[in-house]
Order: structure tokens, then sequence, then C-alpha cells
């Protein structure tokens, strides 16, 4: 009995071939399916928590915050299931989703596919892939990588798998500051969020989560696009950008730019604002990173930089969140001459491999293309939430985001009422997460493999019940 699989593994193996299409394999499999899906029809909506669980869970969550030395930010164990964005807590609540370990479960929780592609990596003869440890997942996805980046024309030749963003864009450093040499400057975007290794700390506009830490790189800041005032932040970028270059004429290596400014508010710039700044950088033989680890997936093309026509500009890129697997990518023209990428492990064999079940099912079911799958939930949500502005003034305020990745201001911006909307939020039953600052804003990252209209709906009914009360 051998099974149609979603995703196209290259049978090399012949022996492990022979055990995922084994016939007790298959049973058991189907076996799993069933369990699965019996359970996940259980799970169909937003509930409260069991009264009999919760005093047992408030001890788990006391158990777990001396643990890991403080409290998690919300108060949150999983049940261990879930049905797309609704995920079941082990007090028995179920909430919607629609922050997914920020952005990272493309398809939600306890997807079938999820479990087929975990059941595959389960059979393997390793849980890690590695640098001296690879398996055919990890040249497919590889090559998917590569493929999809070059759709439109990109010049990126070569794919780095990475347990992290935060390692892709440690990796994408190492690249851009081996090939600039000895240039040693980064400019960023302001209130921008690259990760928080040491040296990405040095890249992150926020000053708090550099706190007690040593110096590591020298960052120059340029003003980030803002739809309150598109022209004037267009031309302080370019001009800032310019001065920066007169001022230290051939130490930048890199201009690292979030074309969804993630942390900063989920604020999109245009492409008339991104071209000016990268034509110059190229005519300085400046490097361009675009860090894709949170828009990948999200918009109206596979990446962002596709999104906005940048192309052309695509010196190195990093992705990850819900690919499951991290990873860099650059042209043949950057590849090092010294051995400074390597890593003991890339990622877990079933994230790999679930990484690929993801992209498939976003292309199979047409999530990209101006007016695919992703970018009828934007105008959906965003028409949703313009009414909620219409109907309760000064307490709902955009704008929106782009594509799936989605944030609104609540009521005078505030961090403090920031907070407590999300809470309040999670609550009744939602879950999303803070972004930017002056003002701080509420963001949500529904999965898009999985997100309904009528999740939308729930999602809205959530955020009403909550802002008529500010």
């Amino acid at each position: 009995m051998e099974r149609e699989s979603t995703t196209v593994i290259p049978e090399i193996g012949l022996h492990y071939s022979t055990l995922v299409n084994d016939e007790r394999v298959a049973r058991a499999r189907e076996l799993l399916s069933e369990a699965l899906q019996d359970q996940r029809s259980k799970i169909d909506g937003i509930r409260p928590a069991d009264p009999a669980l919760v005093e047992a869970y408030q001890a788990k969550l006391s158990r777990l915050a001396a643990a890991r030395g403080g409290a998690p930010y919300f108060p949150y164990i999983s049940g261990g299931l879930g049905n797309g964005p609704f995920v079941q807590l082990g007090d028995g609540s179920v909430k919607l989703d629609f922050i997914v370990g920020i952005g990272v479960h493309g398809m939600g929780h306890s997807d079938p596919r999820m479990l087929d592609a975990t059941i595959d990596a389960a059979l393997e003869d390793t849980v890690m892939q590695g640098n001296l440890q690879h398996d055919e997942a990890s040249l497919l996805m590889c090559e998917k990588l590569v493929t999809l980046a070059r759709r439109q024309g990109a010049s990126l030749d070569h794919c780095l798998l990475s347990t992290s963003g935060a390692m892709a864009n440690e990796n994408s450093l190492k690249i851009a500051f081996h090939h600039r040499a000895p240039a040693s400057r980064v400019i960023c975007i302001d209130n921008c969020f690259a990760g928080r290794t040491l040296a990405l700390a040095a890249l992150t506009d926020r000053p708090a989560y550099r706190s007690g830490l040593p110096a590591t790189l020298d960052v120059d800041y340029i003003t980030m696009f803002h739809p309150s005032d598109p022209e004037g932040t267009t031309r302080s970028a370019l001009e800032g950008l310019q001065r920066l270059l007169d001022r230290y004429p051939g130490q930048h290596a890199c201009l690292w730019l979030e074309l969804v400014a993630g942390e900063g508010g989920y604020y999109p710039g245009t492409r008339e604002y991104f071209e000016g700044l990268c034509k110059l950088c190229r005519e300085r033989g400046v490097l361009v990173i675009f860090d894709e680890v949170q828009t990948f997936s999200r918009l109206s093309r596979p990446f962002a930089f596709q999104h906005f026509g940048l192309d052309a500009y695509a010196d190195i890129v990093t992705l990850g969140k819900i690919t499951q697997v991290c990873a860099t990518l650059y042209g043949t023209a950057l590849k090092p001459k010294g051995p400074i990428l390597s890593q003991t492990f890339t990622a877990s064999t079933a994230s790999i491999r679930c990484g690929l079940a993801v992209l498939d099912h976003l292309e199979a079911m047409s999530c990209f293309g101006d007016n695919g799958w992703n970018m009828r939930r934007h105008r959906y949500f965003r028409e949703r939430l313009e009414a909620l502005a219409a109907k309760y003034p000064g307490r709902i305020q955009g704008p929106y985001g782009e594509g799936m990745m989605i944030a609104f201001t609540p009521g005078d911006g505030s961090e403090a009422t920031a907070k407590t909307v999300l809470t309040r939020l999670y609550d009744d039953g939602l879950m999303g997460f803070l972004a930017g600052s002056h003002p701080t804003r509420l963001r949500f990252l529904p999965p898009p493999g999985v997100t309904e209209e009528f999740h939308i709906d729930l999602a809205c009914e959530c955020i009403e019940r909550v802002v008529r009360t500010l």
C-alpha cells in the first residue's frame, strides 16, 4: 500500500522509502490521522476554561515560571491539540490564535499535513540535520527556496539552512562583512528588529534590548517610511543615507531592511521608498539585505522583495518562521572565500519536512498573487477593522498592515492602553501581540494556510467587545 504524499521527496534512499511505504506504517498513519481528526473536530470555537482544571493549570504555570526564571508572556501552556487557528490550552479553554508563536505556525494547530510530515521524519535515522548530515528533504528545501526567490529575476543562487531567524541574520551579516572587508558599519531603519544575539541586538533599534550588553557593531539609522508623511519620510531616509555614506566613505558593509516593519508597528514601505535607497547603495557598492523572517509567505508573493518589485536589489535575503526552518539566500558572487558559514545543527528533520509541506500547501491553495488568498484575506480583515473604526471613533485607528500582517492602534496608542487591550482580548479568547511605540499597536499574524473569513469575523467580534469598553 503506497501512500500519496503531500510533499514529493526524491526517493533516493531505497530502504527508507521501503520503510515509509510499508503497509504497517500506512495502517498506523491512517489510524493516527483518524484519531487526530476525531479530537480536532471537537475544537471548533472559542470557549472558557474548565473550572475543574483551573487549579492544576495555575500550579503548572507557577512551576513553569520558577523553572524558566520568569512567568510566560501569556498564561499559556498548550493542551497539545488545536484545529487550525484554534488552540486548546491545558485548562480546557480554547483561544483563537492569531499570533501563532509570532508567525511561526502557518498551518495553525494540529494540522494533519504536519502529522504526516512528522511521521516521515520520525522514521528517519537522525533527529537533526546539520553540517555533516543532510537528508533529501534538506536538498529539496534549499532548491525550493532558491527557485521561489529567483522567480522574478533575483540573483540568489545559494541557500544556507539554519535553526533560527537570528542565526539566518547572523549569517547574512557574516557574508556581507566578509565580502566588503574591511567595511565594519551597518545601516538600518529606525524602529527595526533584527534578533537578540549580541550582534543583532546592536542592529535592533531598542536600547532596552541591549541593556548591560557590550557594543559589538557600529550601526547607523535612517528614517522608516510612514504613511502619515510618505513624501517627507521618503526624502528624509534618502538624504540620511546619502549623509551617512558621505560621512563614512567605504565603511558600510550593508543596508539591512525589513520591508514591512515588524516590531516597528507593521508599517509597509513603498517601492519608491525602498528603490531610492537600494539604488544609492548599489552605486556605492553597499550590499542590500532583506530580512524576510516575518514577512515570508504573508504578502502577494512568497517574498516581500517580490511584492515590492525589488528583485534586482536582493543581494542577501533571510527568511524563517512559517517555513519551520530558517535560511539565508545569497548569490554566487558573494560566496565566502573562507570557512565562515557552518553550524552543527541546521534544523530538525521534522521541521524541514513540515516546512516543505507548508510551502506545498500555500502554493496549492493559490496563496499568492494580487488577488490570492493572502491579499483577499487582508482586504476582508481591513474592511472589518475600518467598519469598527467608523463605529467607535478614536478607539481603533489604522493603517492596518499589509497582507497577512494586520495591526491597529487601540485608543490613545499608549503602551498602557495597548497592553490592557491585549490582555482583555486574550481573556476574551483572541491572541495577538504588541508592536511599535508612539503609538503602540496590536498586531496579528493569522495562519495563512488555514484562516477563513469566519475566523476573521470571530476575531473582530472579540475586538469589538473589548474596544467599546475603552
